[in-house]
């Protein structure tokens, strides 16, 4: 029966995170506010909010750290999976997209903070101000920092303007607010009935994180990319994803100022699997997207492969990070 229920309240998320994908896209169409803004920073964060709030669930209301960490670090190596699926599933429309430059410092800003929580994880470094964890203060400032060069793009777009919505920008706005509100309380119970499966099961809790919230939460991230890659629009798309994987880490902030239990930064072997296969999967799906704007005329004889390997070796990671968490 909790099996049931989670699932169930996984399809609720899913659902007002259409919707809210939906009214962002008009609001897109209606102003000129920057593409890449749009998809990396507004559908990002929109996308991201059964994360942000299932993660202050977990540390506020039920002292799991664990939780917490594998919710976040599973999200974002299955939204990698997932940008990954999509590269390989339209070949064709991601070789032609145009892709904003913002995006490139996007790439190496997250396998950056990989490697810092790697580093600083792997050496037991920690310091607190204000009884905030220093990890969690650079985690921000990365997240502050990518935000404004999202801030800054140029505005690439790749989709039609397509028909225009009769709604009012107050009727948008009202419904955009009903939405939010129920995609919280639908994160909020999904974190429940997460935390009631991992007790009756015996699932570990970074397990139970990064598989049944991690991969719950990422729907949002996973139904809005599938539609903008069917419009072509790998542009609004890949800032969807990396967006959202850097704001994942930026809710680690929030949930470190929600927790009183000690430090939030708990390392377990699942931590180390999600932080290894993260780290790879990174750098594995930068290597199509720089090379698109990078390397696309100095190596024109790697095209038939960059566009195919790293992605399917994403793809081997993950599953990789799945068969040894068994």
């Amino acid at each position: 029966m909790i099996i049931i229920g989670y699932l169930i309240l996984a399809v609720i998320v899913m659902g007002f995170s259409i919707q809210l994908s939906n009214y962002v896209d008009i609001i897109d169409k209606r102003t000129s506010i920057s593409g890449a803004f749009i998809g990396g920073v507004i559908l990002a964060a929109i996308t991201s909010l059964p994360e942000l709030f299932t993660s202050i669930s977990a540390t506020a209301l039920l002292g799991q750290p664990e939780l917490v960490i594998g919710n976040i670090l599973g999200s974002d190596i299955f939204n990698t999976a997932v940008l990954s699926s999509l590269f390989l599933a339209f070949p064709k429309r991601f070789r032609r997209a145009r892709i904003g430059a913002s995006h490139n410092l996007s790439l190496v800003l997250v396998a950056a903070i990989y490697l810092y929580l790697i580093v600083v994880l792997g050496l037991g470094l920690e310091f607190t101000i204000f009884n905030v964890s220093i990890h969690s203060i650079v985690l921000l400032a990365v997240y502050l920092y990518g935000v404004r060069t999202m801030s800054a793009d140029d505005g690439v777009s790749n989709s039609d303007d397509g028909a225009s919505s009769q709604l009012s920008m107050k009727q948008i706005i009202f419904r955009f607010v009903l939405c939010s509100v129920g995609l919280v309380a639908a994160s909020i119970a999904l974190t429940y009935a997460t935390d009631a499966i991992a007790s009756r099961y015996q699932i570990g809790t970074t397990l139970a994180g990064a598989l049944l919230l991690g991969v719950a939460t990422s729907l949002p991230e996973l139904t809005s990319s599938i539609n903008l890659a069917k419009l072509g629009n790998f542009n609004a798309m890949t800032g969807n994803i990396l967006g959202s994987n850097l704001f994942n880490f930026a809710i680690l902030t929030v949930a470190d100022l929600t927790y009183a239990g000690g430090s939030l930064y708990v390392t377990t072997s699942q931590t180390w699997l999600l932080l290894i296969f993260g780290l790879a999967s990174a750098i594995f799906i930068a290597m199509p997207i720089l090379y698109k704007s990078k390397g696309r005329r100095k190596y024109p004889r790697l095209r038939k492969t960059i566009y195919f390997i790293p992605p399917a070796l994403v793809l081997a990671s993950y599953f990789a990070f799945l068969a040894l968490s068994v």
